[in-house]
């Protein structure tokens, strides 16, 4: 146990961010640099080292939490790290942009304020790569076996990391012009700047690991083809299909999905652009839907100069505290402030878009809303609620229904797909047809970051085996395992 007191004597800390008004006029991460070092050894001493650590039970790569935190305590930074990456290929991505369901489903979260999980496992990945801790780990031997891997984000790297380490010749295919998925063009530059995406791919690289881009496999390589010409496939594409909203006038210009949205802004950021074809600057911008990908939008705006910025959710505004229906250890719905929430704008709870209007260019000057309430289990307008607030730029940050079937992936390998229209996967995480592999939310369906590299570690573990025989990969989740939530 790090400090038996610690959890009695020490408050808790996270990290301090950078005053508004300076970070809205930059890209960098919003955390000030190094403010976490000078705390995070006593935050990590509040940890209590549990008889049964429930956070590992919330974390669904089974994190040793209590082993790194004693670790960090004491400022063994190397064995904190070794501890780390023995459950987790990409703590430096989960540390900055996974919702710690872990410190949900912390002990000491029962009567007091969790451990800072999340503040200490980035502390720890960042010390490691400072001191030269993180380091290419090529097999010993080759196996001759070959693998495709189908999507460069979290689940995809994960198995690829896995397999090539495994001693099998693996190859990344991204269709977007760089590695890394969402992560590169999903999540903006002051959430996780791409940096950290940049050195992991060079560890891969160093590792044997291949990157093909600008490749879509259904489009620009048969997908038939491609199981063809490797031993196995590993189909880790997410779930990019962005679920609309079919409202009148919503063919006018200037609504756009999240993810048109959002890439443009990190275009400019990787130099490709000089601005965004689509921005915020001197618009009146409202955004649809209230999770991350909604908060992304807006942190985005504020620093593109927008004149004002509006989030709607149909939902009702969440409380503060756990919900008697939502006990310890689940992961609660609470009212939330990110640091682009933190930035400005405007946030309405319990509204539904009826139409939008715009001018005689076909340009969307107008959102319509209703307030809207649950009656019986249902959702249901309140008459006589009806109002209009300006809207020059529309995004929609809904969610996603599914991997995208447009494509032609899904039809050229011949898969089917489950219930919810997600690809199906065995106890495995193998599709139906021999040899072909699927991973994150591709067969998950939308998901976290966290659960997107269990998934891709997991099916690292099916595809190891069926070119194997056995295997010796770690599998810290079923195809079937879901988020504690009630």
């Amino acid at each position: 146990m790090a400090d038996p007191k610690g959890f009695l004597t020490t408050g808790r800390e996270v990290a301090q961010t950078r005053p508004v008004d300076e970070r809205v006029k930059d890209w960098n991460e919003v955390y000030v640099p190094g403010s976490l070092l000078p705390i995070i050894s006593k935050q990590a001493g509040r940890c209590m080292d549990c008889g049964i650590p429930f956070c590992h039970n919330g974390c669904p790569l089974g994190n040793l939490i209590p082993e790194w935190n004693d670790y960090a305590y004491r400022q063994d930074w190397h064995e904190a790290s070794e501890r780390l990456h023995a459950t987790n290929n990409f703590p430096e991505f989960t540390g900055r942009l996974c919702p710690a369901p872990c410190e949900s489903a912390c002990v000491l979260g029962i009567n007091q304020p969790a451990v800072t999980i999340k503040n200490v496992e980035v502390t720890i990945i960042d010390k490691a790569w400072d001191a030269g801790d993180v380091t290419p780990q090529p097999p010993e031997r080759l196996s001759g076996k070959t693998v495709a891997v189908i999507g460069s984000g979290p689940a995809g790297l994960a198995a690829a990391q896995q397999l090539t380490r495994a001693g099998h010749t693996v190859a990344v295919y991204e269709r977007a012009d760089r590695i890394g998925g969402l992560l590169r063009y999903g999540i903006p530059e002051f959430k996780m700047e791409k940096r950290h995406i940049n050195r992991r791919i060079e560890q891969m690289r160093a590792e044997g690991t291949k990157f093909r881009t600008e490749t879509e496999i259904g489009r620009d390589i048969d997908a038939a083809k491609l199981r063809k010409r490797y031993d196995a496939v590993v189909i880790a594409a997410g779930a990019t299909t962005s679920r609309d909203l079919p409202a009148p006038g919503r063919e006018l210009n200037g609504i756009h999905f999240a993810m048109e949205y959002l890439p443009l802004a990190n275009k400019v950021q990787e130099g490709d652009l000089t601005t965004a074809p689509i921005t915020a600057e001197g618009k009146h911008v409202v955004v649809i839907g209230g999770g991350d990908t909604g908060a992304d939008c807006v942190g985005t705006a504020h620093r593109q100069g927008a004149a004002s910025v509006t989030q709607l959710e149909i939902m009702p505004k969440p409380g503060d505290d756990r919900n008697a229906n939502q006990p310890w250890p689940t992961f609660p719905m609470l009212y939330k402030v990110t640091s682009a929430h933190e930035e400005g704008g405007e946030r309405i709870y319990s509204v539904s878009t009826t139409h939008f209007e715009g001018d005689e260019d076909g340009n969307v000057q107008w959102l319509h809303l209703i307030e809207v309430e649950f009656k019986d289990g249902k959702l249901e307008q309140k008459p006589g609620t009806e109002r209009k607030i300006p809207a020059q730029l529309v995004t929609l940050a809904m969610g996603f229904t599914g991997t995208d079937q447009k494509n032609g992936l899904v039809e050229q390998f011949g898969l089917e797909l489950d219930e919810r229209g997600n690809i199906a996967r065995d106890a495995d995480f193998a599709t139906n047809v021999p040899g072909v592999f699927v991973a994150g939310d591709a067969g998950r369906g939308q998901s976290l970051i966290v659960w997107a590299i269990a998934e891709g570690r997991s099916a690292a573990r099916g595809v190891d085996r069926y070119l194997a025989g056995a295997s010796e990969l770690p599998a810290p989740i079923r195809p079937t395992d879901r988020a504690l939530m009630v």
